[in-house]
Order: C-alpha cells, then structure tokens, then sequence
C-alpha cells in the first residue's frame, strides 16, 4: 500500500554554493596632357569642399559613436535593485531588476493596502466597518473580500474571515484572559459565518448582525505582496522576488540568472521566530508561494495543553491534527495564502480533496507521523 504521506523527490535541497570606406579611383587607361601639372592648386570653388571635409567627418565620428554608447547603455543589463523595511506588522524584502530604485512608489503601494485592509490601522476601511461607522468598500477591499468568499466556498468554510471574535477569544487577536469554556465558545460561533456577510451591487458591506467583524489577516500580507508583484511589472521589470512576512512572488530568474530559491523552514517549536532550520529549498519561477504553520503562533497552558492559533471556524476551537506546516504554490499570493490557512485548519485528508479539484493549486505539506515529520506534496518535477 502506498503511504500517503512520501518524500517528494523533485525538491532540490540547499547547498554551500547556493547564492571602412573606399574612395573610387579615375580610368587607369586616361594619360595625362603633355606637361601640365597632375595637380592643380585649389580654387575659390573648391574652398567649401575642403572645409566639409575639416568640420564634417569629425562631427559624424562624434555622432556614431554617440549612438553607439546610447544603444549599448539601453542594450546593457540594468542592475538588482535591494530594498527591505517594515510593513503589516512584519518586514518586506524585495529584489528587482530596474535601472531606478521604486521603494518610495512601493512603499506607496502598500501604504494604499494598509489603508484598506489593516485591523491595526484605526483609519482603515476595515476598521472603520467594524466600528459600524460605515458600510462603503474601496475598491481593494472589494477585491480581497470576493477571493475570500470564493475560498470559503472551496474550503467549505474552513477559510472564514467573520473568525475574529473565536480568534480573540482564545487569546490571539486583540484580547487576552481565560480561556472560553464551551458556553462562551457557542455563543461566539453565532457571530462567525462567511455566509453571513455579502457585498450590495453598489459595494456596500452587508452584515446579518451588526456584531460581525471580519479579520484579513490570512490573507492581507498575500495580497500585499501581489500588489507589489503588480506594479513591478507594470513598469516592465520581469526578474524579481517580493517578500512579506514569507509570502512570496517571484518572477523570471535572480540575479545570477538562473530560477528563483526559496526556503521552507523546518516546523520547529520556535515561538521567538528565531530559527533559520530549513525543511527544504524549493527551485521557483514565475509563481507566488506562501506557508502557514503553528510552530511559532502557539502558547501552552498551566496544566500543560498547547494551544494553537489556527482556530476551526466550524468548532470554534483550535485546530489538533498532523499538519504542522503548509506550503501553497498558487496563481496569485493571495490565493496562496488563503488556502495554506484553510488546509491548515481542514488537515491532510481533507486538504487532498480541495486539490482535486483545483489543480491549479500545489502543495507541500509537513506532517507528524507518529513523531516524525513527513511530506506529502504533489509538486511536479
């Protein structure tokens, strides 16, 4: 019998090494007349032909070769440009090839998303929404609320953006204390719902009780980096890695050239973010990638319980099954995102079933085996 859970083989593991003219001339046959010079003296008539000749070849030598130094300056590779700071509460690292270093545009770019989607930004549109101080959308929280809904509906909810208030209560959002009892967990489950929610013809957020708050922070720092990814190409720049918090777009070749590598960490315990293990490298171009684990988002009770982030929008508690890190590669970073949260929440069999059908869609999945970590993955070579 096949185990479901092989070692890819096609994963490429890191290594040390791994960073004229010609005048024409009279008739031969013609003799000269007897005794008159060969030469004769220049004349009036001859004087703006001499001086062409003094001025004008220096001038276009100056003019071909001018040429010559603009077609190779445009003809000559531009450089990688190198630009990193801090962004959605985590850092962003980006590498692009462009004659012109874009970080203030950028930064420009994400500030617009900050704007929107940001639960910590009290001015944004989704903050302002979840105050109830108004209903009208912009056009990027439109857009993200659309893709979340669409995964909501391939996930069977298991992606949910109304999960905020189970999320706070458990000790990961904006509240802390005890831990809810059965009781509290119920009566949070009737404000969580991605059906619940909806958006007018004319982009007005729609709620079934004003108490549902959504939460895109599975998928804000996805769409941020498509942002990014967006406006460099928009500019015509083809070869270049964005980076936030580990959600990743890349693009052509690096800048030796060659595809893209990018690492997966090992789902080591690790809640201080200070491990640089890796499980593997994987070889990427042209591709967005992002990765969601519970092996840095947990804490452990007083009688000895671990308690992860990830909470079941269905159960209303914290997710307990094999999968402890989940890798996407998808059309769009968001995307990737979003479905790393949802087979998270939704575990390995349930997860083989999403793939199904949605080709589009491939994965790298660590699981615990009997305390031992193993892959599942239908990467192809």
């Amino acid at each position: 019998m096949n185990d479901p859970l092989n070692p890819i083989h096609n994963i490429q593991q890191p290594t040390d090494e791994e960073l004229q003219e010609v005048d024409g001339l009279d008739d031969a046959d013609q003799q000269p007349e007897s005794s008159s010079p060969k030469f004769s003296p220049l004349t009036s008539e001859d004087a703006p032909k001499s001086q062409w000749r003094r001025w004008h070849l220096p001038v276009l030598l100056l003019f071909v070769v001018g040429t010559f130094l603009i077609l190779h300056k445009r003809n000559a590779a531009a450089p990688f440009q190198h630009d990193e700071g801090a962004v959605f509460g985590t850092f962003y690292h980006l590498t692009y090839q462009s004659q012109d270093n874009l970080k203030n545009d950028i930064e420009a770019e994400l500030q617009k998303v900050d704007n929107s989607l940001s639960m910590f930004n009290p001015k944004s549109t989704l903050s302002r929404i979840n105050r109830g101080e108004q209903q009208t959308t912009d056009s990027l929280f439109r857009r993200v609320f659309q893709l979340a809904q669409q995964v909501s509906m391939a996930t069977d909810g298991a992606f949910d953006i109304t999960v905020a208030p189970l999320v706070n209560a458990w000790g990961f959002g904006f509240k802390n204390g005890a831990l809810p009892d059965s009781a509290a967990v119920d009566s949070l489950r009737s404000l969580v719902g991605w059906q619940r929610i909806s958006l007018s013809d004319d982009g007005l957020l729609q709620r079934d009780d004003p108490r549902i708050v959504l939460d895109y922070s599975a998928v804000a720092k996805g769409f941020g980096v498509d942002v990014v990814a967006d406006y460099l190409s928009s500019h015509g720049i083809e070869n270049f890695m964005v980076e936030i918090g580990g959600e990743v777009v890349v693009s052509g070749t690096n800048p030796k050239g060659q595809p893209w590598h990018v690492g997966i960490n090992s789902p080591v315990d690790d809640p201080e973010s200070t491990s640089a293990e890796l499980d593997t490298v994987l070889t990427l171009s042209n591709c967005a990638m992002a990765t969601s684990g519970n092996y840095r988002n947990f804490y452990t009770t007083e009688d000895g319980r671990r308690v992860a982030h990830t909470i079941d929008p269905t159960t209303g508690y914290p997710v307990q099954h094999s999968i402890l890190s989940a890798t996407v590669l998808a059309p769009t970073c968001a995307e990737a995102d979003a479905f790393a949260t949802a087979f998270m929440v939704m575990g390995l069999e349930r997860a083989k079933c999403v793939l199904q059908q949605h080709p589009e869609l491939s994965v790298y999945l660590i699981c615990d085996s009997l305390g031992q970590n193993r892959v599942y993955s239908n990467l192809r070579p």
